[in-house]
């Protein structure tokens, strides 16, 4: 018999109540018996005594040495993000929203909702290119503009920047998603008002997706793809999104079947990928046990899935839907009263073949 691959995988905790979700998740993935040898970067606290370079540097280390990284939400305490985003080249941001019978959705019908959001996670307001506004007068890149305010002096700027080889590999990524799904691929952005940008990117999306006999293309304005994300999310498959709507509409997403705490995310490269949960590191609920670890199990339940782990990812998969349709053990933010360990053990005594 073949020996299988061992992968490395780098844990990198993150900061405030983060790490608690992360113990939690790594108990449960322990208890899958993986072929992983697991590489743990300190949590955010022990890195806080290090200099800001020193720790870019050990975390830079871990990270160019696994095969993937399974990452806590940071802020800003515990780098790497930007080296696994930026670095990496992980162009393609993948949210997915999924209703489970036991989440605590706030819509009446939240039956069915199964959709991706495919977030082009380099371009965008993300670039990082703003300053003070008399720079843009002084170029004369404002002469003319009736909408430029008469203050504009004393204001700020922040540039969006799309191009079309950024939107086309992140269109052909969320279009291959789509064929392998449900076969649909909508694309959303403020077309009316952005013609330069917003318009254009929807535009290279459209010239992409007739690259793909038998993908169904649509197209919306941002603001009604909002209204649409509660009112019609059923109708949806894959989503397209620049950088910034994807981020906004993505938590809105989560929202829809019960929060935040429920919402994972992978970033992938043509040559690599990380996973990290959406949330944020929750810091009022820092030291009380109480996280939800469900995103991170997701996401780590993806990042399964990225290395091949097919089987032990469908049994994380089941144990998760079996705790949450039991609804005995689930964490505050569900309307429950576990703590994020109970949750945890929970799973474990769920995992089928365990």
């Amino acid at each position: 018999m073949t020996e299988q691959r061992r992968h490395r995988v780098c844990v990198i905790p993150g900061d405030d109540a983060a790490p608690e979700a992360m113990s939690a998740s790594l108990r449960v993935l322990d208890a899958l018996d993986l072929p992983i040898e697991w590489d743990h970067v300190p949590v955010g606290d022990e890195l806080a005594a290090l200099t800001p370079d020193e720790r870019e540097s050990l975390v830079g280390e871990h990270i160019d040495a696994a095969d993937t990284v399974l990452f806590g939400s940071s802020n800003g305490t515990t780098p790497g993000a930007g080296f696994m985003r930026w670095g990496k080249r992980t162009y393609a941001n993948v949210r997915p929203v999924r209703w489970r019978p036991g989440y605590a959705s706030p819509l009446a019908r939240p039956e069915g909702i199964d959709y991706v959001i495919v977030r082009e996670n380099l371009e965008d307001m993300y670039v990082g290119v703003m300053g003070p506004a008399q720079r843009l007068l002084d170029a004369g890149l404002a002469e003319g503009r009736s909408r430029v305010p008469p203050d504009a002096a004393n204001g700020r700027f922040a540039a969006k920047i799309i191009t079309r080889p950024g939107t086309e590999q992140v269109t052909r990524f969320a279009a291959e998603l789509a064929l392998s799904r449900g076969g649909k691929l909508t694309v959303s952005a403020k077309t009316n008002m952005l013609p330069a940008t917003d318009r254009w990117f929807c535009d290279i999306a459209r010239e992409v997706a007739q690259e793909y006999p038998g993908l169904e293309y649509e197209q919306f304005i941002i603001d009604d793809m909002a209204h649409r994300l509660v009112v019609r999310p059923h109708e949806l498959d894959v989503l397209l999104l620049p950088n910034l709507y994807g981020d906004i509409l993505s938590d809105q997403g989560a929202g829809t079947i019960g929060g935040m705490g429920l919402a994972p995310s992978g970033c992938y490269g043509d040559e690599w990928a990380y996973f990290e949960s959406a949330h944020g590191t929750a810091p009022d609920i820092v030291g009380q046990g109480i996280i939800n670890p469900t995103a991170t199990l997701e996401s780590a339940e993806m990042m399964l899935r990225h290395l091949g782990l097919e089987t032990p990812a469908d049994r994380l998969d089941r144990a998760l839907a079996t705790v949450y349709e039991a609804g005995e053990h689930l964490t505050p933010d569900q309307g429950g009263t576990a703590g994020t360990e109970d949750f945890a053990t929970v799973v474990i005594d769920n995992l089928s073949g365990h």
